[in-house]
């Protein structure tokens, strides 16, 4: 593995940063009402993806030389603008002056994940499961992937009003590489991956497998099947942010994952 400096680092955080920049330029397209934006800003790019959607922050800032007040200044009015609250990624590697001026200003920690990542230098068998079939999905079928992601992620709760319809996008990008597992010709997991040429990096997401239906396998075989592709598809690095001792997070391990850094995403709420 290689030792992660500021310059792998800025690679890793594509992985998060380019499928969202991707995705919210789709959402101006076939979901307008959304008001979805993407601008650069500090070497990374600000991303609003619509009110509590799971995408839509500024990611990949500090890379390129300090953090200015001015930069925080544009960063607030963007969010401000869609009357959403202010929200970005700090990572260790970024610069100090990222961190600080997110602290002076009130932003408090949202959320904090791991990010992942293995190199793909060796050939990655995939025996599935028994009974299970995986193939690439088709973006027609997007609705009902979201679907499936949108019921693992509520197990215990009903989702926000419109959330599959929002994550269904996500599945309908020509650049997203998507795969649906079945079992008896019944869909009950879902994966993307998306191949970001430029830094070489396959990163992984939208991942989901229905509640009844965990347990058996069906992720590592999504993970090492997305792993072939990536292969194929000439990348150095595969790339996946989880939530630290998640299920997710250790399926990766098993695989030939490491964590590369911890991250945060840090938020300031709309001013009342």
């Amino acid at each position: 593995m290689q030792f992660v400096d500021k310059a792998l680092a800025r690679r890793l955080e594509s992985a998060e940063e380019m499928p969202q920049v991707e995705y919210a330029r789709l959402y101006r397209q076939v979901r307008p009402e959304i008001r979805a934006a993407v601008e650069p800003i500090s070497g990374g790019h600000m991303i609003f993806a619509g009110l509590d959607s799971p995408i839509g922050r500024a990611v990949g800032m500090g890379f390129d030389g300090p953090v200015k007040d001015t930069d925080l200044d544009r960063l607030e009015a963007f969010y401000g603008s869609h009357n959403a609250p202010a929200q970005l990624d700090i990572c260790p590697l970024s610069d100090p002056s990222l961190l600080e001026l997110a602290k002076a200003r009130g932003y408090g920690i949202a959320e904090l994940n791991n990010v992942l990542y293995r190199t793909l230098d060796q050939a990655e068998t995939c025996s599935l499961p028994t009974g299970l079939e995986i193939r690439p999905g088709k973006p027609d079928e997007a609705l009902q992937f979201s679907e499936i992601v949108t019921r693992s992620f509520f197990e215990k709760e009903d989702p926000p009003e419109g959330f599959a319809e929002m994550l269904a996008p996500m599945f309908q990008s020509k650049g997203s590489l998507t795969f649906v597992a079945s079992l008896g010709g019944i869909p009950v997991a879902t994966a993307a991956g998306l191949v970001i040429g430029e830094q070489r990096i396959f990163a992984l997401f939208a991942a989901g497998t229905l509640p009844e239906f965990r347990g058996r396998g069906i992720q590592t075989a999504l993970l090492r099947t997305r792993i072939r592709v990536a292969m194929e598809a000439r990348c150095e690095l595969a790339v996946v942010v989880t939530r630290g001792g998640s299920v997710s997070e250790r399926n990766c391990v098993r695989l030939g994952f490491r964590v590369a850094y911890s991250k945060v995403t840090v938020l300031k709420k709309v001013q009342s």
